[in-house]
């Protein structure tokens, strides 16, 4: 069967894309003057409160590093959306990369909802590729090693840490390694569609066996590069902090979100009634997915906060001390929507086949997982000027109408089954003994 996108969901789209670019606008037009943080207009009561003791001069430095905060948040809104939506596609691309390389039968009838998910690829990556540009022309300053000035040891903002790390942080090869990563991340996409959909019309099961080939491979890509995809776009924030866990806590929060996203797909399409041939016991191992990844997230986030915490290592923990201090609900509160909810819902077994708990359950998963995205971003690019108003709601508004869009439009360039896959007919009649 052939998917139809509605004119509601497209006006629906639209609608978000419109609102969201108003509002990034809007966030970018009213970013105050220097002059206005120095009267106290927008400053926060710490920054009042340490003024008041200050000289002339510091006063002035800290209202200029007020100012710079501010200006980033605009930019700093708008690349967490970029980020989590491309985050979402990239992952939804891994566990479609798995399923084929290991030859998995009860997934078959969700390929094409994967497919059309990863449909956002790239443009997300074109996108985000973009912003990285901006930020190497010195449009923004999210990533402050950028800085000519902390490499030059005649500069009184001379850091001897960041220069020595000048040989991989450097954006020149920053921008390389972000293409290479792009450029393997889509071409897998590319023929991976291809081969599924030249498997539909053949007679023999060729394109079937070069993308199980290739899937294995590109799972060795993947996972080296996600590694560094996250050293660069979001551990490189905080210059002078690493964790050899980072790779290992974003590829959870990729994955759970991938997944998630997945499932409210699938069962948006079954309501409307498409996909035939999903049943309850496939929603069921989607919700088990984010049962299990929900706790996978929350043991990396654990050991990684507690090691470091515990060590007290001051250049370690002070990415602690930050979060604590200013981000305090965020950092614990997506504790509860990343685990006590999924948690307290999925862990019942029967509740795993209710669709409406696994939307609501998958919505607040994907909330929380924004804001992991969030306290991963905004310490070291706002400080203490950060808030969830205009710009952070409206880059999301963006991005999610440009999401939907793409994904519901791609869904209609193929059917909804991969109908020649080896395995489809076992992916049709998958079922569990305990589930109706």
């Amino acid at each position: 069967m052939m998917y139809q996108l509605p004119n509601t969901l497209r006006n629906f789209a639209f609608a978000l894309i419109l609102i969201g670019a108003i509002g990034v606008i809007y966030g970018f037009l009213t970013v105050p003057t220097l002059e206005e943080v120095k009267s106290h207009e927008v400053t926060t009561e710490v920054a009042h409160q340490t003024s008041d003791n200050m000289s002339a001069t510091a006063s002035d430095e800290h209202a200029l590093h007020v100012l710079h905060q501010l200006q980033n948040r605009p930019w700093a809104a708008l690349y967490v959306a970029i980020f989590f939506f491309m985050m979402i596609a990239l992952g939804v691309l891994a566990f479609y990369a798995i399923q084929h390389a290991a030859q998995a039968g009860w997934s078959v009838v969700l390929f094409r909802v994967m497919e059309a998910i990863t449909a956002y690829l790239p443009f997300g990556t074109l996108l985000l590729f973009v912003f990285l540009i901006f930020s190497g022309l010195h449009f923004n300053h999210l990533f402050v090693w950028m800085d000519a000035d902390l490499l030059n040891p005649e500069s009184a903002k001379y850091d001897e840490l960041i220069a020595n790390k000048s040989g991989y942080l450097n954006v020149p090869f920053f921008l390389i390694r972000a293409a290479i990563y792009i450029l393997g991340w889509n071409l897998y996409r590319y023929f991976a569609r291809k081969f599924t959909i030249a498997q539909d019309t053949a007679t023999d099961d060729k394109n079937y066996f070069k993308l199980f080939k290739f899937s294995a491979a590109f799972l060795v890509f993947f996972i080296v590069t996600e590694s560094m995809m996250s050293w660069d776009w979001i551990m490189s924030l905080d210059p002078h902090w690493f964790s050899t866990l980072f790779g290992w806590y974003v590829f959870a929060s990729m994955f759970v979100s991938a997944i998630t996203t997945i499932a409210i797909v699938t069962i948006y399409l079954k309501s409307k009634g498409y996909l035939k041939n999903v049943n309850n016991s496939h929603i069921h191992d989607l919700a088990k997915f984010m049962f299990g990844f929900s706790v996978f997230w929350a043991y990396l986030w654990f050991s990684q906060f507690m090691l470091i915490w515990y060590a007290n290592i001051p250049e370690e923990v002070t990415y602690f001390i930050t979060r604590m201090n200013d981000y305090k609900i965020p950092f614990l509160g997506m504790v509860v929507l990343n685990l006590i909810f999924p948690l307290l819902i999925l862990m019942n077994s029967d509740y795993k086949k209710v669709y409406s708990l696994v939307i609501i359950t998958g919505i607040i998963i994907l909330i929380g997982h924004y804001v992991d995205i969030f306290v991963m971003v905004m310490p070291a690019t706002v400080g203490d000027q950060w808030l969830i108003g205009v710009p952070e709601i409206s880059s999301v508004l963006l991005l999610l109408g440009c999401f939907i869009y793409i994904v519901f439009n791609a869904l209609t360039k193929a059917p909804l089954l991969a109908k020649r896959n080896p395995f489809v007919k076992e992916s049709e009649k998958f079922h569990y003994y305990n589930i109706d």
